[in-house]
């Protein structure tokens, strides 16, 4: 796999559906150009693990908007599939969910498990120019920390040098 993080971003074009689970769209990178997004992947609609970041990320949304940030995750499900979700047991969302059923958004950021057709807990940081400033990708069973994902986003944002469990109001180095 090669490194993203320092490199541009690799392009993506897919489709969505609104948190509320009622429109249905289409997400692209070109639609960040100027903004930081986070996003996010897990590995299937209906699993165990993944509803549990998803909606900590949605409760959190707020506090992404406030940082500048956009957000949305995807999956290799099909629009249809993150809707009916949605609309039962996972409940609104505050941002969409995008379908990377063709898989090649998750084979090009390097997280396609090709022999299982899912893709890996794989979360990205990209800059306002496009660039991949920070990837975390992990096994299945374990969900990410939404609260390290805003520190993290945080310390990017100030351009300077951040020690060790840098927080927001911190000094930098």
């Amino acid at each position: 796999m090669e490194r993203l993080v320092g490199d541009i971003a690799p392009n993506f074009t897919m489709d969505t559906v609104s948190g509320d689970g009622e429109t249905f769209g289409k997400i692209s990178l070109e639609d960040f150009k100027g903004k930081w997004l986070v996003m996010f992947f897990y590995p299937l609609d209906f699993t165990f693990v993944c509803p549990t970041e998803i909606t900590a990320y949605s409760k959190k949304y707020q506090e992404f908007k406030k940082a500048g940030a956009e957000i949305f995750a995807a999956s290799v499900d099909s629009i249809h599939s993150h809707k009916a979700w949605i609309k039962g047991e996972l409940g609104q969302l505050n941002f969409p969910l995008a379908s990377d059923i063709t898989k090649q958004v998750s084979k090009d950021y390097g997280i396609l498990v090709e022999d299982e057709g899912i893709a890996l807990r794989g979360l990205f940081i990209i800059d306002p120019q496009g660039t991949v400033r920070y990837s975390v990708i992990h096994d299945l069973n374990v969900g990410r920390s939404v609260d390290e994902t805003l520190r993290v986003l945080r310390a990017l944002q100030t351009g300077g040098l951040c020690p060790v469990d840098w927080n927001e109001g911190d000094e930098l180095l």
